[in-house]
């Protein structure tokens, strides 16, 4: 059975190349552009998650980065691998601030993507 990625990316672009990426690996992409899909991660079962770090459409003043650390913190989500995805120089300290399994800094090559996803996905 084909392992499920979340994809939350709000540029339109991006989430599609992504999305097109990964489904081309095998994978099965369930892909969204707004924080709110989370509300629903007991029906998607996700293996991973690709968490862009600043969306356009917060509804709180949460940033990937805290809804990383959020769902880490939670016993149900803990064990989700958490993919922080951004541009800003200091993805690195981010990614460890929202106690994120890694990051991939935008833009990013297809191979490190897929790569950086096959290796929290066993």
């Amino acid at each position: 059975m084909a392992k499920k990625i979340l994809v939350i990316e709000d540029d339109r672009d991006i989430r599609e190349t992504i999305t097109y990426a990964l489904e081309e690996h095998g994978f099965n992409v369930v892909a969204s552009e707004e924080a709110g899909i989370l509300k629903t991660l007991d029906k998607i079962k996700p293996d991973l998650i690709l968490l862009d770090n600043w969306l356009t459409d917060w509804k709180s003043d949460a940033n990937g980065q805290q809804i990383s650390k959020g769902l880490k913190a939670d016993p149900k989500t803990s064990h989700i691998p958490i993919i922080i995805v951004s541009a800003v120089s200091n993805i690195a300290e981010i990614a460890e601030a929202g106690q994120a399994n890694g990051y991939l800094k935008k833009p990013f090559d297809l191979t490190d993507l897929v790569a950086i996803v096959e290796k929290y996905i066993k």
